[in-house]
């Protein structure tokens, strides 16, 4: 379990609108039994977002998603079984839009 892996949602309620959630707790915090994760949603599902700082636009296999930072929830660490991939390589404008939502800056 690393930051930054995705993975398949498994909350039968909202994994149709949140296909998939990123892992965004720091491994420090590896020994907690809960994570702290951000859903992510299909752009096609909210067109026209204007905060792109504090939801930015992430590709994954072609496909266009919104990190959907305003919805930061924690989760069992059971819920995160097998990674999907990572965003580690967008790790500075996760942290930008998580930061914006805290400081407003």
């Amino acid at each position: 379990m690393a930051q930054f892996d995705v993975y398949a949602n498994s909350n039968r309620n909202t994994k149709k609108v949140y296909p998939f959630i990123v892992d965004i707790q720091h491994d420090a915090l590896s020994h907690l039994a809960t994570r702290l994760v951000v859903p992510l949603v299909n752009a096609s599902r909210k067109p026209g977002m204007v905060m792109r700082k504090l939801a930015p636009e992430i590709v994954i296999d072609k496909s266009v998603f919104i990190f959907m930072t305003p919805q930061l929830a924690a989760v069992p660490v059971e819920m995160l079984q097998s990674p999907l991939g990572s965003l580690s390589h967008s790790r500075h404008m996760l942290v930008d839009a998580i930061d914006f939502a805290v400081t407003g800056v």
